[in-house]
């Protein structure tokens, strides 16, 4: 009888298993790189990512690479956002040099952000159209490394504080990156040197939609104005997110030209929210910004500001976590 009852129970389960093998969800299927969703990005694993890290001013001390890469990395930093050069205004980065910076970066468990700093303030259209014309003209490097390379298409481009007119040069930039095969997460800063976030409040869900992949996320660049005290970070944060896009801290100090930043309330703020943060910048601002140096060279010992975003509270030490293909 025990034995009966056994032949029937397994043979009544291996039935059961046959009649909804067909209703059965497939197994979700890994991306092929970082994706946007809603607020959050994700890395290929599925696994949402919040950047914590620096940026390398590399355009102007290419030969500190070998040095910053593994320095940088020490620090705990899951990402680092590269300062790249069109030729437009310095000397360019080409195609065998940035797929050098990508190998190495990977080499150290790191995403790499990449972006062109030439059109920096600059608020004519070609300047941004320079930049999406050298992402084309170096793709290759891109192209298959959307898993462990993001693009922000151009640094600080639109210094005006002006919402639309920065809106309407992304939504030409964006579709002729995605028509030329790019399929990399694509980073666009705020308009006024980084420093409005309105402009993301305002308009950037229609910078969005000209995305035909729906893969491009915001950056706010936190200095005296975007981010000089707690309520105002807080309220910058909250504004975009509220509007269901995907935000970043592009860069960030703990002072600039015109006055204090909050770098602890960007950092709080930042861990609360599940907002990434890129602090500015590694090492070698000129003598009236060294203030921004978090390190006193490419593989220099830690400055103030840098022990602070790299071993103070909510820091990199305390909230970094490397992407799921690590």
């Amino acid at each position: 009888m025990v034995k009966k009852q056994k032949f029937w129970i397994t043979l009544m389960a291996a039935l059961l298993v046959i009649a909804g093998w067909g209703h059965q969800a497939p197994k979700a299927a890994a991306a092929s790189g970082f994706y946007v969703s809603g607020t959050k990005l994700y890395d290929s694993t599925g696994k949402a990512f919040v950047m914590r890290g620096v940026n390398d001013p590399h355009s102007w001390y290419k030969n500190d690479l070998s040095k910053a890469i593994p320095a940088i990395a020490a620090t705990g930093s899951n990402t680092v956002r590269i300062v790249l050069s069109n030729g437009t205004q310095y000397t360019k980065d080409d195609l065998a040099s940035v797929k050098n910076i990508i190998a190495l970066v990977n080499q150290y468990k790191m995403i790499a952000v990449l972006e062109v700093h030439d059109a920096t303030g600059k608020d004519d259209y070609t300047s941004l159209d320079n930049a999406v014309n050298y992402w084309i003209s170096i793709k290759d490097a891109l192209i298959g490394k959307e898993d462990r390379v993001i693009v922000n298409i151009a640094n600080e481009w639109y210094g005006t504080w002006n919402g639309s007119v920065w809106a309407d040069g992304y939504k030409k930039a964006i579709p002729k990156l995605r028509n030329a095969g790019i399929k990399n997460t694509l980073i666009v800063d705020a308009a006024g040197w980084g420093q409005y976030p309105q402009s993301i409040v305002d308009y950037g869900q229609s910078v969005l939609a000209a995305d035909s992949l729906k893969n491009t996320m915001f950056s706010i660049h936190m200095y005296e104005y975007a981010g000089k005290d707690d309520a105002t970070v807080k309220a910058n944060m909250e504004n975009v997110l509220n509007k269901g896009l995907a935000l970043i801290i592009g860069e960030f100090g703990g002072q600039h030209i015109n006055g204090d930043v909050d770098e602890a309330a960007i950092m709080k703020y930042g861990k609360e929210k599940g907002v990434g943060w890129l602090a500015w910048s590694w090492y070698g601002n000129s003598s009236d910004l060294s203030y921004l140096d978090m390190a006193t060279g490419p593989n220099g010992s830690l400055t103030s500001f840098g022990n602070t975003v790299v071993n103070g509270t909510n820091g990199i030490k305390q909230t970094s976590v490397k992407a799921g293909i690590f």
